[in-house]
């Protein structure tokens, strides 16, 4: 698998800003940083819900990371 330099990276990142702009990736970062810190919550209530009652805990922290997710990205758009 080819690995990626700091070229490509630089390129990727001018393409990231020319299709978002400059003012949106701010707003962008902070809402895959949220997104991710739920995931990472959803993932550990999960493990904790395992080891107490079985498989119920999966569902439930899929169902609350679901719902988190959707409510950032409401909250993120403009309008």
């Amino acid at each position: 698998m080819p690995k990626i330099g700091g070229g490509e990276i630089i390129i990727i990142l001018l393409v990231v800003i020319l299709l978002f702009g400059a003012k949106k990736l701010p707003e962008l970062a902070r809402s895959l940083g949220s997104s991710a810190r739920e995931f990472r919550k959803g993932v550990e209530e999960g493990r904790l819900g395992d080891a107490e009652d079985g498989t119920a805990g999966q569902v439930t922290a899929t169902a609350q990371t679901t719902s988190a997710t959707t409510s950032s990205e409401t909250e993120a758009r403009p309008g």
